[in-house]
């Protein structure tokens, strides 16, 4: 683009913003030298800077430089968006998983030369000093990674987009493995502080918890409610820069950090009681200490409530209080000049607080106020499993917060007149409807909050959104057909092929131009150069290079060897039953069979990796990491299996190592129970780096299937109206004991030979296997699969079609970029244009 921020070789230009000072930005080497001797106060290393300490605070001063060289146009990207009187849009989530941010600041301001050559002086390369950068782990996978993708999609495309957070102390827990177990760590990502932020402490919020809702007289006469006798906590916002790519345009993400309004209680320190003295700063700190505690305890239920009202309180006041000071009390057009976009359930309690500030604290009218709310709501669901659905009891409630439960009520009431009014007299229809699932316990349904506050409620893919409407939502589709749309997920290619596979992205830009990096749809130009045999060449010399690259991160993190010239078979993503990394694990086992019964002719030899988080309290998943953990011990000591077989669980899999891992993949698996994966993301990004997929037609794979030729996809498995049918009448065992080869891997699974000292250690998984009610219908899925990765093995043989698969992959991953998805949003949601700097 030529409007670009760094615009080389207009690099050394001072940016078009006078008034904002620019000095020492034209010498990126001195600035370095001056951050780290003089900002950081650490003394000049030697040539080359090999200590671990030398090269954090070089990572440091170069974090500092580069941000420096976005602060200017990002305060004239805020500015602009003040001054504007256009519709402005904020993306309320719980996650933003967005790694690690130089060297994405460094491609978009393009300033990977400058940076090199100033770290040439130090004798460092700039992988060596990237790699000092913890990642930013504030999300817990696919939805945290979404929005990440998301804000740079909206930075790129120049719209007025604000991302709220909340900024977590400790982010998604550090996964090490100890006798083939998960054990979790803290991940204090924010230990040597964070580069990147900036503290804006004047715009500081109050959050109240706890109460009692009481009326008084309003200055004005009239009777509002207030909370008398809560319990506050402080919200302090951080901001994180979000630059476009190269466009002079840098969005913010803002943070928000939980702290107490007293520091302590200084008599209760006086008197000698120090743990009370602080008491109430460490209750408060909690709520933005770590990531999703574990809510398996009331405690733990009542801190992610906390959190998830923390995050949407200080939000919605923020957003207010700059409509207050540009329109005064005049709340006529907020709905119109403002949309708040709900990631998932978690932001679900912005409906009623929304409505309380507009009342309680501005004195609208009930009517006003939920016309003003129902226009600016916006709400994504990203799961088909209703037990992720989130569900808060209404004991919980009416203790924590005892104001919004009543607004909830009133607006489940008002709502059930409408229930009423369209299927009159039908009780059960007004109990399945209802906002409140009654009974001895009852709950609050978040999910039918959000969709009756908001004029939107999209799916994340087209089956997805039509299993979102003709069943978990169904009548709510009925009642509002016109509310439900789809946009289906995609993912930033700058980062996803451009930055993490450099190699390709060189060969791309000389042969189709390199426009593909603000307009994927220009990838297509690709495809005729799938059967081009020089192309053909490089495709798989940079294949080549990208698996050597995994390999070494895989001996450095596991100590097994990976022989590049095997299948890379990969499977990363959140550990979970119905993404079914147990369906690969047993056709690993199922490998290792042949392997002992001497049936190896025509076996492709494979590298499988399998990597993921269990969460804490997930027994079953963290039996899963076992599994693959002990059948991997005897898979790769056995010298029979050396010249075929290789299986690793990737430890701490994380935004950074998949950066390495996706360029290097040959084969993806996506084989969750179809119906049950909303999308996936990961599926587009090993799309776009070349890899070919095999997997169920669930989620976003119908869509990759369709864009990459149903020729260049390996199908596999019943779909999701085939799961429904199957489960009427599903005999596993009768499956297992009809077909040889399945009877045997599972004799071997639950014959111990993969834990020998450690008998019925398995038996949870086995047995569900073999239950009739296993709701994932692993077993149904398993001789395609066998069958699928059979075809898989006879693809890769033929080298010169499995490069042109590969390459027509990449060609039709177009309409997986996450730019394609926001324009959507843009367009048919937000009702929002670009704010370009020239414009």
């Amino acid at each position: 683009m030529s409007n670009t921020l760094s615009d080389r070789p207009s690099a050394k230009k001072q940016s078009s913003t006078d008034s904002i000072p620019t000095l020492g930005m034209l010498d990126l080497p001195a600035d370095l030298r001056r951050h780290l001797t003089i900002t950081l106060g650490h003394a000049d290393p030697a040539t080359p800077a090999e200590s671990e300490t030398e090269q954090s605070y070089l990572y440091r001063a170069l974090a500092i430089t580069v941000r420096d060289r976005l602060v200017p146009t990002w305060q004239q990207t805020w500015k602009r968006m003040k001054q504007s009187d256009d519709r402005k849009i904020y993306y309320l989530s719980l996650e933003f998983l967005i790694g690690r941010s130089l060297t994405n600041a460094i491609q978009n301001l393009d300033l990977d030369d400058d940076v090199r050559e100033a770290l040439h002086n130090y004798g460092m390369h700039l992988e060596q000093i990237a790699d000092k950068e913890l990642d930013a782990g504030l999300g817990n996978g696919g939805l945290g990674r979404l929005a990440a993708c998301f804000l740079d999609s909206c930075a790129n495309l120049q719209l007025p987009v604000i991302g709220y957070g909340i900024r977590y102390e400790y982010g998604m827990f550090h996964q090490h493995i100890e006798d083939g177990r998960q054990v979790e760590d803290p991940d204090h990502w924010l230990r040597d502080g964070n580069p990147w932020e900036i503290k804006r402490a004047e715009s500081t919020r109050r959050i109240r918890f706890y109460g009692r809702p009481e009326t008084y007289h309003a200055p004005d006469g009239t009777l509002r409610k207030r909370l008398a006798d809560s319990r506050d906590v402080l919200a302090v916002p951080f901001d994180m820069p979000i630059p476009g790519f190269r466009n002079e345009t840098v969005n913010t993400l803002r943070l928000w950090k939980a702290s107490t309004t007293d520091v302590f209680d200084l008599a209760e320190f006086n008197a000698g009681s120090y743990p009370e003295a602080v008491a109430a700063k460490n209750d408060a700190e909690q709520i933005s200490m770590v990531l999703y505690p574990n809510d398996a305890s009331e405690n733990g239920k009542e801190l992610r409530l906390k959190q998830q009202y923390f995050l949407v309180s200080a939000s919605l006041q923020d957003v207010i209080e700059r409509w207050v000071e540009k329109n005064g009390e005049d709340f006529t057009e907020f709905g119109l000049k403002n949309c708040f976009q709900l990631n998932d359930t978690h932001p679900a309690c912005a409906v009623p607080e929304l409505m309380r500030l507009l009342m309680d604290e501005h004195g609208m009218t009930w009517d006003d106020a939920w016309e003003v709310t129902t226009r600016c709501m916006a709400y994504t669901n990203h799961t088909l499993l209703p037990e992720a659905l989130e569900r808060w009891s209404v004991g919980l409630f009416s203790r924590l917060l005892p104001r919004l439960l009543e607004i909830i009520y009133e607006i489940n009431a008002r709502f059930l007149k409408l229930v009423d009014q369209q299927w009159p007299g039908d009780i059960a229809m007004r109990r399945e409807m209802s906002l409140i699932e009654e009974g001895d316990n009852p709950h609050i349904r978040m999910a039918y909050l959000a969709i009756v506050g908001s004029f939107s409620v999209n799916g994340v893919a087209g089956l997805h959104t039509q299993l979102l409407e003709s069943g978990l939502f169904k009548h709510f589709s009925e009642l509002w057909p016109r509310k439900f749309n789809n946009k289906t997920n995609g993912v930033t290619q700058r980062r996803w092929l451009s930055h993490c596979n450099p190699g390709l992205r060189g060969l791309l830009d000389e042969t189709i131009g390199e426009g593909w990096q603000t307009d994927l749809s220009k990838i297509s130009k690709l495809a005729p150069y799938a059967t081009d045999a020089a192309f053909q060449e490089r495709w798989i010399a940079i294949k080549l290079e990208n698996k050597k690259r995994l390999a070494e991160l895989v001996a450095k993190n596991t100590d097994v060897q990976f022989d590049t010239s095997f299948l890379f078979d990969v499977q990363v993503k959140r550990i979970h039953e119905y993404k079914r990394q147990l369906l690969n694990v047993l056709h690993v086992i199922h490998l290792y069979d042949r392997i002992q019964r001497g049936e190896t002719a025509g076996m492709v030899p494979r590298c499988v990796l399998i990597g993921g988080k269990a969460a804490p309290g997930y027994h079953v998943a963290k039996l899963i990491v076992k599994l693959i953990n002990d059948v991997a011990s005897v898979v790769n000591n056995d010298p029979k299996c050396k010249d075929l077989l290789r299986l690793v669980f990737f430890p701490n899999y994380r935004v950074s190592s998949m950066e390495i891992i996706c360029p290097a993949t040959e084969l993806s698996e996506q084989i969750s129970t179809a119906g049950k994966e909303a999308s996936g993301t990961g599926n587009m990004k090993f799309m776009m780096n070349g890899a070919l997929t095999i997997g169920t037609l669930d989620g976003a794979n119908i869509e990759i299937r369709e864009n990459a030729g149903e020729e260049n996809f390996f199908l596999f498995g019943l779909d999701a109206q085939e799961v429904v049918e199957a489960k009427k009448d599903y005999r596993p065992n009768e499956i297992i004991s009809a077909d040889a080869e399945i009877a045997s891997l599972m004799n071997l699974l639950e014959s111990g030979r993969f834990n020998p000292t450690n008998p019925g250690l398995f038996d949870l998984l086995t047995g569900g296997l073999r239950s009739p009610h296993d709701p994932w219908v692993t077993i149904a899925d398993l001789r395609s699969y066998i069958d699928a990765q059979g075809e898989v093995g006879k693809a890769y043989q033929d080298v010169s079609h499995w490069n042109q698969m590969s390459i027509l992959n990449t060609a039709g991953s177009g309409w997986f970029s996450s730019d394609r998805t926001i324009q959507q949003y843009a367009q048919d949601i937000w009702d929002v244009r670009a704010l370009p700097a020239n414009g």
